[in-house]
């Protein structure tokens, strides 16, 4: 690759033959052996991708998390301790959970590459003075392209001649106004505003132009930002670093546990001290949560697969969650939360305003005089005006072949609105150009701001009819059409046009001035005479079209529900303060307090001062690239996790950089989807705000699997309570395989199924959850410990000493040995996994009764619960299962009272959701 990038300004400036000379090339192109020293130089012109992880460490990476390390070790000293059935079940959970965490990210990253459509593949350059076709990979600096409209542009390069060539470089400044380029250096407004340069990842859009490349690959504009954006490094997301701090909680927990139960069993029952560890081992393994792992990486993958349903394509597990925490959206304006089609919604005539009903290029709409249609031949002005745009017009309006309904434009969004305006006046633009053909263009200059063109009537008169910006329109007018009657033009008629201009650019809009005029006998003799200067004179001005970039429908539902859900959305766009402002009032982003902060002012604000403007109410305009990079900082510096959505190169930083990056699909760069987390298909920007609902619901369920795995820990460890406080006189109610049972047999299923939970009711209406708070809370650590698994302890307790109780206890003392002894472990273990069935029920929702989202309505559940009983039976009465396990055959009776046991459970667990919903939730609110 090459390793130096030409100046693009310093090239731009150079006169025509000293531009050749540094370049190495002429008017002819290169010839091939220019093409072989060029190509050995610069290499290909490709926007090469940033190194991915070495597969295999992409691989083992998924056995090597913390809590992963941890069950490594426990399987280990499981093994070591002579507990082989122990270690190879720990192990076996890990190596699963790795497997499916590499296959899910494997099958994301696989959608995503499927996405990628990179530079096009073939341009047009001459070479030896031939025109041909390469693949645009070998494009070099030097060689001569030729452009036509609808061609996108694949290096960067310097316009040699041009016909009328407009650049949409929306890709790179983020906006949808078409820049004019020509052969004489200009530098214009802002970056990228060259009038002789063009940039690799832009389109023609109309024209057409013959340019030399200046840069190629990575040391184009988009390369440089492509580069930009993987010289940044990864970093872990929110639940990455909460599972590992939950680790450590956790791991505390066991250990401590596992070293007071050791010493405990030193002293109290006088254990040797092999036996004491591998007790102690057993009560370390209780702790331990092996389906931790299994279930958030279940709950993220079933997230990802119902969010590619609502067209969100995630491309990292751990993104969902992020998602679900985020604070702030910086959203960028053009495409995403509009349209990115200019639509006229007014036409201003000096005797009389119409509305245009219908937004967007799907022409549904009409013109409407109040709450009238209008036909055409209704007004003289209003026919002449929708005339004038239909034949001063070079952009096509194809019929719509696509499911939405969408034409396909080949031309300028300016353009194309005029000609839907056309149609929805119910115009025939084929006939009307076929009865007044063509017969010149003045096209457009962005000095003049103006494009005319000449037709011919019927009668063969020929008219001259001009559309452009106002200022440049009325500097050249010298009558006006009022009422069907043409009469000079007065100050008071001029401060009249210029006050509707005012008023709508107040409201955002852009206003489009129309006139024209009749050309005499001798102007129309000659028409090779007739030039911009000596034609565009004296013309009769007709009126305003006002148009607009319109909201997507979607955007004002989507808009609400982020703001319910206390999330705010910050635009960030490089359209002006007025045209911005005006969008975000209008969707209900911000108020009209809103505080408006532009590019020029960003420059000029310290860090610190940004970060008190982005804490209220506001939105940026007229930003650049790397301003956008600095706002997402900025709100990252504020302790928010922010979203960052975008469709352009430009976009790419700010979407590396944020929490995350949101790309659209249909419309964004290569460079941007490469930058992003997630990608939506449908540009549609209601999508993050479902994907943020599941974010939310993900994280819910780790929680709510978390209350259910933690809670059976009591009861597990309660027995061992008893057999430890009592000096050994209450033999272990449980023992080690019989808790392995429960911890990797029968809770698992269950315990995965929480995390295929749907959302809860309201789960949008709370505000996204405090950096501050975690996966472990109080909440959580009170219902498993001092609720659930007290209640659990005594139930399963209670059934250890009746079994006892009905065979003499106590009378005679407690055996640990024999089919007594058996029975009342196995009605104990029983008793624990009944209990966690109306734990599964009762963890299925925080607040709403479970009867009302359907006690049925998750069948993984059910499966698991269902799976729960019949492995309970199998290691009841089959008698291998029985010596391996230390169980006992149970009766009718003691099935009856298991049968039994979920049931108040779960009518208690209702009965405190709704007293904490009808009391402590109205408080609250």
């Amino acid at each position: 690759m090459p390793s130096q990038k030409q100046s693009s300004d310093q090239l731009a400036q150079m006169p025509i033959d000293q531009f050749y000379q540094t370049v190495a090339s002429s008017d002819n192109g290169l010839n091939a052996n220019q093409v072989k020293t060029q190509e050995a130089k610069y290499g290909p012109n490709v926007i090469t991708a940033a190194k991915g992880q070495n597969k295999l460490w992409q691989f083992l990476k998924n056995f090597t998390s913390l809590m992963a390390i941890l069950l490594w070790v426990s399987g280990f000293i499981a093994i070591f301790a002579q507990m082989l059935e122990l270690g190879i079940a720990i192990w076996a959970v890990n190596m699963i959970n790795g497997l499916f965490s590499f296959w899910q990210e494997n099958q994301a990253q696989k959608a995503s590459d499927a996405l990628k459509k990179m530079l096009p593949t073939k341009a047009t350059v001459i070479r030896d003075g031939q025109s041909q076709q390469i693949d645009t990979a070998a494009i070099v600096p030097g060689d001569l392209l030729v452009i036509s409209a609808g061609d996108s542009i694949s290096a960067d390069a310097r316009v040699i001649s041009s016909d009328s060539l407009q650049v949409d470089e929306s890709a790179l400044t983020g906006e949808s106004d078409l820049t004019d380029k020509k052969a004489d250096y200009h530098h214009g407004e802002g970056k990228f505003a060259e009038h002789n340069l063009v940039y690799a990842g832009t389109v023609a859009s109309a024209g057409s132009a013959k340019v030399m490349a200046i840069n190629t690959g990575m040391n184009t504009e988009f390369g440089q930002i492509a580069k930009l954006t993987q010289g940044q490094q990864s970093k872990p997301s929110p639940l990455e670093i909460e599972l590992n701090r939950l680790t450590r909680q956790l791991s505390i927990i066991a250990i401590s546990i596992g070293v007071a139960f050791f010493l405990a069993a030193i002293f109290f029952v006088h254990y040797p001290m092999a036996q004491s560890f591998i007790f102690a081992l057993g009560m370390v393994v209780a702790f331990i949560p092996e389906g931790l792992l299994p279930t958030v990486t279940l709950s993220l993958a079933q997230g990802v697969q119902r969010m590619a349903k609502k067209h969100a394509l995630v491309k990292n597990l751990n993104s969902v969650e992020t998602l679900g925490e985020t604070t702030v959206i910086a959203s960028d304006k053009t495409g995403t939360l509009t349209q990115n089609q200019m639509t006229i919604n007014n036409v201003w005539l000096p005797d009389k305003v119409y509305t245009v009903s219908g937004e967007g290029y799907v022409n549904n709409g009409q013109v409407m005089d109040g709450d009238q249609p209008v036909k055409a031949g209704k007004n003289a002005g209003l026919d002449l005006l929708l005339k004038a745009v239909t034949l001063n017009n070079d952009t096509a309006v194809k019929a719509a072949n696509k499911p939405d309904g969408q034409p396909q434009i080949v031309g300028t969004p300016t353009e194309a609105s005029l000609v839907i305006l056309a149609q929805k006046y119910q115009l025939n633009s084929d006939e009307l150009n076929a009865q007044n053909p063509r017969q010149k263009t003045l096209v457009f200059d962005s000095d003049r701001k103006r494009m005319s063109t000449i037709n011919k009537n019927e009668k063969g008169q020929l008219t001259l009819y001009t559309k452009g910006a106002l200022d440049g329109v009325l500097a050249k007018t010298k009558s006006i059409l009022t009422n069907g009657q043409v009469r000079d033009i007065t100050d008071n008629d001029v401060q009249q046009i210029q006050a509707a201009n005012e008023s709508y650019a107040k409201q955002g809009l852009r206003a489009l001035a129309v006139a024209y005029r009749d050309l005499s006998d001798n102007e129309s003799q000659d028409l090779s005479k007739a030039t911009a200067e000596n034609t565009e004179q004296n013309l009769t001005f007709v009126g305003l079209t006002i148009m607009a970039d319109p909201p997507r429908p979607e955007i004002y539902a989507a808009v609400k529900k982020a703001h319910q859900a206390g999330i705010r959305i910050i635009m960030v766009t490089g359209d002006g303060p007025i045209t911005g402002k005006s969008v975000a009032v209008k969707i209900g982003l911000v108020s009209n307090q809103a505080r408006v902060v532009t590019g020029d002012e960003l420059t000029n604000m310290s860090d610190d001062d940004l970060r008190e403007a982005v804490k209220g109410e506001v939105l940026f305009a007229r930003v650049a690239p790397e301003q956008k990079y600095r706002i997402v900082k900025a709100n990252q510096a504020n302790g928010e996790i922010v979203a960052s959505t975008g469709d352009g190169v430009n976009d790419a930083p700010a979407l590396k950089q944020a929490d995350i990056g949101i790309a659209m699909g249909a419309t964004g760069t290569d460079v941007a989807k490469e930058a992003a987390d997630m990608i939506l298909t449908d540009d549609n920007f209601a999508s993050i705000i479902a994907a943020i609902e599941e974010g939310r619901t993900v994280y819910s369920n780790i929680q709510k699997f978390l209350l259910y795995i933690l809670n059976s820990n009591v009861p597990e460890a309660f027995p061992s309570v008893l057999f430890l406080f009592s000096g050994g006189l209450i033999p272990l109610p449980l023992t080690v395989m019989q808790i392995l049972t429960i911890d990797l047999g029968t809770d698992m299923l269950p315990a995965l199924g929480l995390g295929s939970e749907k959302s809860e009711p309201g789960v949008m209406q709370e505000p996204p959850r405090s950096r501050k708070a975690h996966l472990l809370n109080k909440s959580i650590i009170w219902k498993a410990f001092a609720l659930y698994g007290l209640v659990a302890s005594l139930i399963s307790s209670a059934a250890y000493f009746f079994v006892n109780y009905a065979y003499g206890w106590p009378k005679h003392a407690l055996s640990a040995s024999g089919s007594v002894y058996a029975e009342a472990t196995t009605i104990t273990l029983a008793a624990i996994v009944f209990c966690q069935i109306a734990a599964a029920m009762n963890a299925r929702t925080k607040y709403t009764s479970v009867f009302k989202i359907g006690l049925f309505s998750n069948r993984h559940i059910i499966t698991g619960i269902i799976f729960e009983i019949f492995l309970i039976s199998l290691i009841i009465y089959v008698p291998f299962l029985q010596g391996v396990f230390n169980t006992h055959a149970l009766g009718v009776a003691e099935w009856l009272f298991l049968i039994a046991i979920p049931i108040p459970l779960v009518l208690l667990e209702e009965l405190r959701k709704w007293f904490v919903r009808k009391y402590f939730m109205k408080l609250s609110q």
